[in-house]
């Protein structure tokens, strides 16, 4: 069986089995995991021990043990999003800051969202379609395609377009989406190591994100408004209601600031430092619930080849 074939089972049929069992089996998948020390979790910890210099070898590793739980949530949450119903979604879902977007999207405009790999993204967005505005957004094309297609309904089937990341048009369409407002266009940021990313300082380390959040800010004439999202455990009417011990809670934060007197790449370079600093103080409070199993960091990337990349970003 197939990757994608694994998938697609586990969204058909990942919903018919109880809650609870479920939550059983991700906490056991996700110790397992976290157990063997693999790659990814050694990324993990890594990332974490830069975003959380206060804490010693052993509380960075139990922490990225959380970190694994919650990354496991992530996937089972998603397998049975569409089975839920419009009310069980409300009840997992609580918003911070709602004020920092919701007068732009009643008022018919769109707004920019900067996301990290953070908490449950697509119950972010199911949620923010019937709440806020409709949802366009970017994915990353997966192999085997069949694969990236299953994502795609996913996502489609609660609520958000997508189109796929790389394909010609795609700032285009996005930057027509976002006229045709209201809407929201929330973008997943945290790490982007080709030529067209930004270098900025995360949590006091050199990293490299995405320039699409500032660059769509600025050529939709969009606020930019980074936003953190994190899981919290429900207790009584609110978990009867949702059907789940777990939500999430999103938290809108104030717009980025748009520079004057300042040519665009300067413009771009100034926003997406904003944005990232909302993400590193985030990090700082909600580390467990950053999904980042990837080198992100400067630091931790090989040498001849970031140069490379700097070097056809026009940087050196």
């Amino acid at each position: 069986m197939s990757v994608a074939d694994l998938y697609t089972f586990a969204w058909r049929h990942a919903a018919k089995v109880p809650e609870p069992v479920l939550r059983a089996a991700g906490t056991l998948a996700a110790d397992a995991v976290w157990l063997r020390r693999g790659a990814g979790v050694r990324r993990l910890e890594s990332n974490y021990a830069r975003v959380r210099p206060d804490l010693d070898a052993r509380a960075v590793r139990r922490l990225a043990r959380e970190g694994m739980r919650r990354y496991l949530r992530y996937f089972r949450e998603a397998f049975t999003l569409q089975a839920l119903s419009p009310e069980q979604v409300t009840a997992r879902v609580r918003a911070e800051g709602i004020e920092h977007v919701q007068p732009t999207t009643q008022a018919g405009g769109s707004a920019v969202l900067a996301l990290g790999h953070l908490g449950n993204w697509d119950l972010a967005g199911a949620w923010a379609t019937p709440h806020l505005a409709p949802v366009l957004t970017v994915a990353e094309r997966l192999e085997p395609p069949q694969l990236y297609a299953e994502f795609v309904a996913f996502r489609r089937a609660i609520g958000i377009d997508v189109l796929g990341l790389g394909d010609d048009g795609v700032f285009r369409d996005l930057v027509r989406g976002a006229a045709d407002g209201p809407r929201l266009l929330p973008l997943l940021s945290d790490r982007d190591l080709t030529a067209t990313g930004v270098e900025v300082d995360l949590c006091g380390h050199r990293a490299r994100v995405a320039a699409g959040p500032a660059a769509l800010a600025l050529a939709a004439d969009a606020p930019l408004v980074p936003v953190g999202i994190r899981h919290e455990r429900l207790r009584g009417e609110r978990r009867r209601r949702a059907g789940s011990a777990w939500g999430i809670v999103i938290r809108f934060h104030e717009p980025v600031p748009r520079p004057d007197g300042v040519d665009r790449r300067e413009q771009i370079a100034t926003m997406t430092q904003g944005w990232v600093d909302a993400l590193g103080a985030f990090l700082g409070t909600h580390t467990a619930d950053w999904h980042m199993l990837q080198k992100v960091f400067v630091s931790d990337l090989d040498p001849e080849r970031y140069a490379r990349t700097r070097a056809e970003a026009g940087e050196v």
